[in-house]
């Protein structure tokens, strides 16, 4: 049964939301539109039991963009789509992050949803699209799923909050947030903004969440159209009785522990020997109690011999400790405060031949980062459905398994290394420099050494350190935390820079970073429905306490970026040449640019608008390619003197010297000395670099060709002194 449904966001804004035309062997299939930006997505759920000792959920979202739908074809020498790229791989986890806690608990079938951009019309962006079309899909189809979630994009131009802008608006916007929730709360956000306030945050998630509602309720609509049965499962979970005797035997120790201000390691060394422990009891009970007979009737009993379900139910009751801590005695497991931050340390260019780094130390989450500049041949080529750009500021996050003391295969960047990236590079961005005042290529590398708690965040400020360290002049420095959130029924916490197990066992992950006049990135994960608006108030006012305490700990360590940039990193130097010039400089095939690059060792951009970057790791490179260039470009001049190269020797006429590029004059037989010449090859010889002033111009009547005429003789009692085009201090070539 084929179902349309379409709604107005905005003026000019009709989104279309439609079933049962395509993929209809999939469980569930969805197309959404706006404006022509389509995006197909499906999803199918293994209707196969899980095996009994699974306790997760394989929940896997794929997001794909088709060239073919925007009428390109892929770069590169294989024409086809290859492995997923930065932005595509960014999107489905925005769609992962808002679905996943949205299906029931202990629902574990392995479960695919695959998001195909179909259409782009390269003003819309598919990718809060993506979010739409997979609940939609979920919910047409017979998967448990209850609530319908949505996805849109919220800008800002000019004070005035607008929904899913285009590309063209966003350049406007100073506001750039993706958010994902249902009719009740908000489950997911991410997004960068310029310095904004708390309260302008909450106003743009609420002008968000109305019309999430909106997309939620025609997505039930067409869900009661299509009338497909939800599908049954039943939950495994440990037997009542069961239950109550893994508390009698864990509750106390767990609660022992907890009260214990411990490291990491050492705590999950000893609650890994409480979990031991207990399965080994409860196992040792019910061996002697439940028969293979029992079983055969049975088969429910076999829950009571599985280890599985004893852990499981050990972690559950671990997470009810902890919380309960928190609620009830206002301690969390290393004994701070809830809005207590951990102990920071700074360090600062330790490593020696970085352009610029950083050893930010928070707790026992540890970031090594580094700086490197390059030029603008350094800038990385993004080619995307939507636009082809160069990228000249990359940070970039390592999560190497040792930081969490485990071993683990080193491989390709993980999504949640991209993802980290990504956050961590959109708080910074903010404050980089443009292009006009640090004509740089930026990439910062956060390695995470250590990990207990928000290494992104780590990253933030590492990158914010090291980026200053090498003399980047940042606008400002910018700080990030994570907080969380501890909510049973109406009694809540919110927590200040979480742990790993803090984030683990709690409700929330919520990232904030940000200078000291306001946020500049994002990024919230919601576990539990109906978070309250004056919740995430408190968490967003607690966060910038805890901003500016540790942006007080940096600009303790380095208050504003060093005077020069990294001793091993280029120079760069700009100058501005004649547009029509452009051509004489490249040269025929870039035989000239390259030739300079050659003789000077300096590497040379020339950009469209004829302004020209020279990087050097020495001053002298970087003013012989100077010197050279503006040689290049200027104008014959009578009066200037010119460092030239003898082409041609005639024994009775003189010396042709080329001057300028590409332009000889005559040095006459008689301008070659005081005295009398009997032969130019007793003083000169083709290839010597000889100093020559111009001292006549003309226009052969003839051929009306244009004449020099060079003079040594006429510099042989006049000091001449070098300048930075090569001619003397009596003049400068005109441009």
């Amino acid at each position: 049964m084929f179902i349309r449904k379409e709604i107005d966001l905005r003026e000019g804004k009709k989104l279309v939301i439609e079933t049962g035309k395509m993929a209809k062997q999939a469980d569930g299939a969805a197309v959404v539109s706006l404006g022509d930006t389509m995006v197909l997505a499906t999803v199918v759920s293994c209707k196969t039991p899980p095996p009994p000792n699974q306790d997760f959920f394989p929940l896997q979202v794929e997001y794909r963009e088709k060239y073919s739908a925007a009428g390109k074809f892929p770069g590169g020498f294989i024409k086809r789509e290859g492995r997923p790229s930065e932005k595509e791989v960014l999107s489905a986890r925005l769609i992962d992050r808002a679905l996943r806690p949205l299906f029931p608990d202990g629902y574990y079938q392995d479960t695919q949803v695959i998001i195909s951009v179909i259409s782009s019309d390269q003003l819309n962006d598919a990718d809060v699209l993506g979010g739409i079309a997979a609940s939609a899909a979920i919910m047409v189809s017979d998967i448990p799923f209850a609530n319908a979630m949505s996805e849109v994009r919220v800008g800002r131009i000019n004070g005035e909050f607008i929904i899913n802008p285009n590309i063209n608006e966003l350049k406007q916007s100073d506001i750039d947030i993706s958010i994902g929730g249902t009719r009740d709360t908000i489950c997911m956000l991410e997004g960068e903004m310029n310095e904004i306030s708390e309260a302008e945050m909450v106003k743009a998630i609420r002008f968000g969440h109305d019309a999430i509602k909106t997309m939620c309720s025609l997505q039930d609509e067409i869900a009661a159209e299509v009338g497909k049965p939800k599908r049954s499962f039943i939950a495994v979970a440990a037997p009542e009785d069961l239950q109550e005797s893994i508390r009698e035997l864990c509750e106390t120790p767990l609660k022992e522990l907890a009260y214990m201000p411990l490291g990491k390691e050492e705590r999950a060394e000893k609650t890994s020997e409480i979990y031991k422990s207990i399965t080994e009891k409860i196992l040792d009970r019910y061996r002697n109690e439940i028969t293979a007979e029992d079983i055969a009737s049975d088969p429910s009993k076999q829950l009571y011999l599985n280890e599985q379900i004893i852990s499981s139910h050990v972690h559950k009751i671990e997470k009810q400790v902890m919380r309960h801590m928190i609620l009830d005695d206002v301690k969390r497991l290393d004994g701070r405060a809830l809005d207590e931050v951990r102990p920071i340390s700074i360090e600062l260019g330790l490593i020696p031949r970085a352009h610029g780094s950083a050893l930010f130390t928070r707790g026992e989450t540890q970031a090594l980062v580094t700086l490197t500049l390059g030029t603008k041949k350094d800038a990385q080529m993004i080619d995307t459905l939507i636009d082809d750009t160069e990228k000249r500021f990359m940070l970039h996050y390592n999560f190497p398994p040792f930081s969490v003391g485990e071993t683990g295969r080193v491989g390709g960047v993980g999504r949640r290394e991209i993802g980290h990236g990504n956050l961590a590079e959109r708080a910074v961005k903010k404050v980089v420099p443009s292009e006009v005042d640090f004509p740089y290529t930026i990439r910062i590398v956060s390695d995470i050494l250590e990990s207990n708690g928000s290494s992104s965040m780590a990253s933030v400020c590492g990158g914010t350190l090291a980026a200053m360290d090498g003399g980047v002049p940042l606008t400002k420095p910018v700080s990030g935390i994570a907080m969380g959130l501890i909510k049973e029924d109406d009694r809540y916490a919110v927590l200040s820079d979480i742990l790993g197990n803090e984030d683990h066992l709690g409700d929330m992950d919520f990232k904030v970073a940000g200078t000291k006049d306001g946020i500049t990135a994002c990024q919230m994960d919601i576990k539990i429905d109906g978070l309250d608006y004056h919740i995430l108030e408190q968490a967003l006012d607690q966060a910038r306490n805890g901003r500016l305490h540790i942006l007080d700990k940096m600009t303790s360590a380095i208050a504003d970026p060093r005077e020069e940039i990294g001793k091993y990193a280029p120079r760069l130097t700009t100058i501005q040449i004649p547009v029509d010039a452009i051509g004489m400089i490249i040269g025929k095939g870039g035989e000239t640019i390259r030739s300079i690059t050659e003789e000077t060792g300096a590497e040379i951009n020339v950009d469209d608008d004829g302004t020209v970057t020279i990087a050097s790791p020495s001053g002298e490179g970087a003013s012989a390619a100077i010197e050279t260039i503006k040689t290049l470009i200027s104008k014959p001049e009578v009066g200037l003197v010119y460092s030239g190269k003898v082409r041609d020797i005639r024994e009775e006429l003189g010396a042709f010297v080329e001057f300028l590029p590409k332009t000889d004059g005559l040095v006459h037989i008689s301008e070659i000395a005081k005295e009398r010449v009997a032969k130019v090859s007793d003083h000169l010889k083709p290839g010597d670099r000889i100093k020559v002033k111009l001292i006549d111009i003309r226009k052969d009547p003839r051929t009306g060709k244009t004449r020099y005429a060079l003079s040594i003789k006429a510099l042989l009692d006049v000091p001449v002194e070098p300048s930075g085009n090569g001619s003397s201090a009596q003049g400068e070539p005109n441009q």
